[in-house]
């Protein structure tokens, strides 16, 4: 692999952990929207470092299912994982625009505490497997 690609995961993977570091300062001030939304960009980042890390140029999905069944043939950690990038794949739109939802709420009304505990925990379920991967 060439080094530039690496440099490239890296990067990607970094981000990918300060993301979940937020979503969790997000969901301790009540942000629960955000939460749910910094927690799919954390696992969407980290997928995406392990396609880098794998030589891709040019990633242009953001669906972590999607990228999960193209990066878990390179990170065999992530097979298992479907269920939590599903999930998170359901708040990338909702939790930021209130057309995104159906009725009247906007998504800071709609989203709870619970809703934020589980975002956080499938992408550090995420986060993790790549984490593992990469160790290798």
């Amino acid at each position: 692999m060439p080094d530039g690609n690496r440099t490239e995961a890296e990067r990607w993977f970094r981000q990918a952990e300060r993301d979940l570091h937020a979503a969790s300062a997000s969901k301790e001030s009540g942000s629960f929207d955000w939460a749910c939304f910094q927690s799919q960009q954390g696992a969407e980042k980290a997928v995406k470092s392990v396609l880098y890390r794998k030589g891709y140029r040019k990633i242009l999905s953001h669906s972590v299912y999607e990228l999960i069944l193209g990066a878990a043939p390179h990170c065999e950690p992530l097979t298992p994982l479907s269920r939590e990038a599903k999930i998170l794949d359901n708040v990338y739109i909702a939790s930021r625009y209130p057309n995104g939802i159906t009725g009247s709420l906007i998504p800071a009304e709609y989203y709870t505490r619970e809703d934020a505990t589980e975002c956080l925990k499938s992408a550090g379920l995420i986060l993790e497997a790549v984490r593992n991967c990469t160790k290798k």
